[in-house]
């Protein structure tokens, strides 16, 4: 038996996996997020320990006999988040989450003191990544930083109570902007330019290596017969990449959740942070990966549901199969743009309305602009020289067969439906956790998902988007600052 956690921003969820990978139980304890003040988002870490123990405790009351077996344990959750914590390993404010944009002066401040950052780090300086955040943390709350004896990321935390360690590992610590991605080490010039030291961050080790053993206290109180290992884990899309069996080059998927991502596995560290692209190492020992991210992506479709009143389901049932681009062009940016823009300042609109557009019109341009904004992701992934020959589609979004083949002939590749579309990343977390325990090669334990569908571009609708495409484009340069 093994477990996977994933430590999202909204819930901490704990799935049990047999030997065979089937899901005997899983729980979940939701979280809530602190915002002291405008762009900024924060979470007390103590959460996520008293959420873990509530998922934990639940799986341990409906499956005794099944918790009694458990060998592995594997972590996955939100990345980019400061931890801070004082030489005795107490922490010493709120963790400054992923989604926070207070930093966003230091980002400019940090790639001035470290010019090389995007090359050694694969990545911009944005404000969402952790290094900036210290620099934050610097100015305004300098006591704070002078007692900081440690850093760590969420869920490295989270094993560090588990286990009493501070290990992280790769895909996770890539999002730090203090990782030597090519190289998979902590980088002492990035962390120079923070007024840090490698003193003050956790051990590295690969997703699928040990990485500590759980407390004997909290392998009594939920009645395990030996104290599990901790496998090595991932940051969150990494995790889903090794859910969906995303662990040879060139696989890839597009998660249609919440904000999107275009994923795809690289045989070698492939910076392009010109285009916002963001370079990783992967949660397996001699793989990277990309992503192109675009910020609102099903939210899109959420915001417009609220401003029509109509729930997703019934505007989604309103459109028949289009045959072209609707006569409206929406620009999803409802909270600034990531790839390839980098611009957190620009916001969304319509254009093109006159007095016959309707709802299904304007539902169908939320559909095709959050296509085309993955489409400036394939292209901005296909500058770096990966090209994406066809892909995965998972998340929420995923349900709808007409998104995907909006998506689909967005980009002109071929997507696959999945059974389990929406699975997360304690899936991923688990089959790391059997990784580390029994040594199994990826390719042993890491078997694909049943596709239920596969969708081709439609030849008249990409002729259509491929000319909307480039207004959509330009709607962004003629944008009002």
């Amino acid at each position: 038996m093994f477990i996977g956690l994933d430590f999202g921003t909204s819930a901490v969820k704990a799935l049990l996996v047999d030997g065979e990978q089937c899901h005997i139980a899983s729980a979940a304890s939701p979280l809530t997020v602190s915002r002291p003040h405008p762009g900024q988002s924060e979470q007390n870490p103590a959460a996520w320990w008293d959420a873990l123990l509530l998922a934990m405790d639940a799986i341990h009351a409906s499956h005794p006999r099944e918790m009694a077996a458990v060998q592995g344990i594997g972590l996955s959750g939100q990345m980019h988040g400061a931890v801070l914590l004082d030489a005795a390993g107490a922490v010493l404010r709120p963790a400054i989450l992923w989604n926070d944009t207070r930093a966003i002066a230091e980002c400019a401040e940090l790639e001035t003191a470290f010019p090389s950052l995007g090359q050694v780090a694969g990545n911009l300086a944005m404000p969402g990544f952790t290094a900036p955040k210290l620099l934050w943390v610097r100015r305004h709350e300098p006591r704070i930083f002078a007692r900081i004896a440690h850093v760590l990321l969420p869920k490295a935390w989270v094993r560090y109570r588990m286990t009493g360690e501070m290990i992280e590992e790769m895909s996770d610590a890539s999002g730090t902007l203090w990782l030597d991605v090519g190289r998979r080490r902590w980088s002492d010039d990035a962390l120079a330019a923070t007024d840090l030291s490698r003193a003050a961050m956790p051990s590295l080790v690969e997703g699928n290596a040990q990485a500590g053993r759980l407390h004997a206290a909290l392998a009594q109180r939920w009645g395990m017969a030996n104290r599990p290992i901790l496998a090595g884990g991932a940051g969150d899309n990494a995790a889903g990449a090794i859910g969906l069996s995303a662990i040879a080059p060139g696989n890839a998927f597009v998660s249609l959740g919440t904000s999107g991502v275009l994923f795809v596995v690289t045989p070698h560290f492939a910076p392009h942070p010109e285009a916002a692209v963001h370079a990783f190492c992967h949660a397996l020992p001699g793989l990277w990966h990309q992503m192109g991210v675009t910020l609102s992506a099903a939210s899109s479709l959420a915001w417009w549901a609220g401003i029509t009143g109509r729930d997703e389901a019934h505007l989604l049932a309103e459109l028949p199969t289009p045959i072209a681009a609707s006569p409206a062009t929406f620009l999803p940016y409802l909270g600034g743009e990531r790839t390839p823009y980098n611009d957190g300042h620009v916001r969304g609109s319509f254009n093109g309305l006159s007095h016959e557009t309707d709802r299904p019109a304007l539902t169908q341009a939320v559909l095709e602009g959050v296509a085309f904004s993955f489409r400036d992701c394939f292209d901005a992934l296909a500058a770096s020289g990966t090209i994406i020959r066809e892909a995965d589609v998972i998340g929420g979004g995923s349900r709808s067969p007409l998104w995907s083949l909006i998506i689909a002939s967005a980009l002109g590749i071929p997507l696959h439906r999945l059974a389990e579309g929406e699975q997360g990343g304690a899936f991923g977390a688990a089959r790391l956790a059997r990784m580390a325990v029994t040594a199994e090669p990826p390719d042993a334990v890491c078997t694909p998902p049943v596709r239920t569908e596969t969708i081709l571009p439609d030849p008249q609708l990409a002729e259509s988007y491929a000319v909307r495409q480039t207004k959509y484009r330009a709607l962004y340069e003629r944008r009002v600052p």
